[in-house]
């Protein structure tokens, strides 16, 4: 095989950023590295890019084999490749965040990598550059949400209109008009209404929605803006 001549070696990994939401908060999915450096530390699903596969099966791969978690929303975020971010050996990572309903991937995870749900408001200090992954991808996810409907990803298949005003409150770190909040996201017409209440909050209850998954993906690059001016928030 023919091979470029007088280059140094880089090897190639993926980080996965695992985001799910239980209902009250958003929370990230973490686990404690197998190897050294940093062993017994905590981390994010992580590995390298085999020879036979791209970057997107790599993180497939590696989502599913340390964590149990397959077939979700899965985004590429950004290439970190600082020469020193990994002291053993120069390593490129391609960054990825995921989307998930968590109670739906709670009996999915894997026991033998210690993964385990942190709040994203307070969670442990990361390996490497694993830190400045998570606040990457915390503000785009933040501005993507703006304009396209991605966090219903992280929701179950019927919810409540409080139970979506709670995530997008969670998500930006703010408090949304209920009423303003409510007429906007009905008027997309992504949500259909069940005649099933949830009434675990109150004797009245709140009704169920569920996704229009057919005019989900027909508007999901002209998406109503429910935070004004993304471009003004402070992350």
């Amino acid at each position: 095989m023919q091979k470029y001549s007088k280059q140094t070696r880089v090897l190639l990994a993926v980080d996965c950023i695992i985001f799910g939401f239980d209902g009250d908060e958003l929370k990230i999915l973490l686990i404690k590295r197998a190897f050294n450096p940093e062993k017994g530390n905590w981390s994010l699903m992580g590995g390298f890019v085999q020879t036979d596969e791209s970057v997107d099966q790599a993180a497939n791969r590696i989502l599913k084999d340390l964590t149990g978690i397959e077939g979700v929303y899965l985004e590429q975020l950004y290439t970190f490749g600082d020469p020193h971010r990994d002291p053993t050996e120069r390593t490129a990572s391609v960054c990825h965040f995921a989307l998930v309903d968590l109670n739906k991937y709670e009996a999915q995870l894997s026991n033998d990598y210690h993964a385990e749900w942190f709040p994203l408001k307070r969670f442990p200090k990361l390996i490497f550059d694993h830190n400045d992954m998570v606040e990457m991808a915390k503000k785009r996810i933040r501005y993507k949400a703006a304009f396209h409907p991605i966090l219903f990803e992280l929701l179950p298949d019927k919810f409540t209109l409080p139970q979506l005003q709670n995530l997008y409150e969670s998500v930006y770190n703010t408090t949304i008009d209920k009423r303003n909040f409510s007429k906007r996201v009905l008027a997309t017409g992504l949500l259909i209404k069940l005649t099933e209440k949830d009434k675990t909050g109150s004797k009245r209850g709140a009704f169920f929605y569920r996704l229009n998954t057919q005019n989900y993906y027909a508007k999901f690059q002209a998406f109503l803006n429910f935070i004004p001016n993304p471009d003004t928030l402070r992350y």
